[in-house]
């Protein structure tokens, strides 16, 4: 029998799944139902926003003009989306993490790296953020009836490739904002100390998450012009952000219009991801 030393052993485990991957997986997706349901009203306001140039009251008055029935209309992928995106993110960039640490030595490389895996990763997710899209977008509402029937006509009339339209600034949205996101709540647990409670993961995590989803806006009003399209050539990123530009008047803020509601969402939203996360993390390790 052939001699395998520890250094073996200890490579062949690091692409091997273990306990811990599940259970990161599983607070990921356990602190993300709630807040789905939550703040999807908040998130529908911010869409119409960014796609028609409206302030708050004539996106709430279009909305509610619609009535209820059509108000979680389209929260299926997101549902779908959001929980499987936060727990890969976790879960990719803490397995990542501590198996990058092992191979580079470097925990600053690792922690980069691993978030941009992390991010890599939820992108191949983006189908859900696609249809979502479509379905809050008003002038579809006719089209599809629901989100198996746009999935159905996306994928029969234009091939998976269409369901990936706005790649590019998800995959640079999703990197920036693991990186900042896990680079400060790392930071925020060293601050807090023995005095980390479920409050203070909550305020910490609100916060953390407000700043990031302000700072990567931009990115996601680029996304949405991008995939509010159906058919046609695929226009690059900077050929899109430059047709927004354009048309609102050549004015930056355009691309800041419903970051007040956007912080407002992301607050919440992350507030309960956050804390939730921790507090399944307790249970489960």
């Amino acid at each position: 029998m052939s001699n395998v030393t520890s250094e073996e052993i200890s490579l062949r485990s690091i692409f091997r799944l273990n306990s811990s991957d599940f259970k990161e997986f599983f607070c990921g997706w356990g602190s993300a139902v709630i807040n789905v349901s939550v703040t999807f009203p908040i998130n529908k306001i911010i869409f119409r926003q960014i796609l028609e140039g409206v302030p708050v009251t004539a996106a709430v008055g279009q909305m509610s003009r619609e009535g209820l029935q059509l108000l979680y209309r389209g929260i299926l992928p997101p549902l779908c989306q959001k929980t499987l995106s936060v727990s890969v993110m976790f879960s990719v960039y803490e397995g990542c993490k501590q198996r990058l640490i092992f191979l580079t030595g470097s925990p600053v490389l690792a922690q980069v790296m691993a978030a941009n895996m992390a991010g890599a990763t939820e992108a191949l997710l983006m189908p859900f953020e696609r249809v979502q899209t479509l379905l809050q977008d008003w002038h579809y509402h006719d089209k599809f009836k629901n989100t198996s029937h746009a999935f159905k006509h996306l994928l029969t009339n234009y091939g998976v490739a269409e369901c990936y339209r706005g790649f590019l600034p998800i995959v640079y949205r999703n990197g920036l904002s693991n990186l900042m996101f896990f680079t400060l709540r790392d930071r925020s647990k060293l601050l807090m100390g023995e005095h980390e409670s479920l409050v203070t993961n909550f305020v910490s995590g609100a916060l953390i998450g407000g700043f990031v989803s302000t700072v990567s806006y931009p990115l996601n009003v680029i996304k949405i012009h991008m995939q509010a399209k159906i058919g046609g050539d695929f226009e690059g990123f900077l050929t899109v952000m430059r047709e927004v530009y354009i048309s609102r008047d050549r004015s930056i803020t355009y691309f800041y219009k419903g970051v007040h509601l956007n912080y407002m969402r992301s607050f919440i939203s992350w507030g309960v991801i956050n804390a939730s996360y921790d507090f399944l993390k307790k249970i489960f390790f």
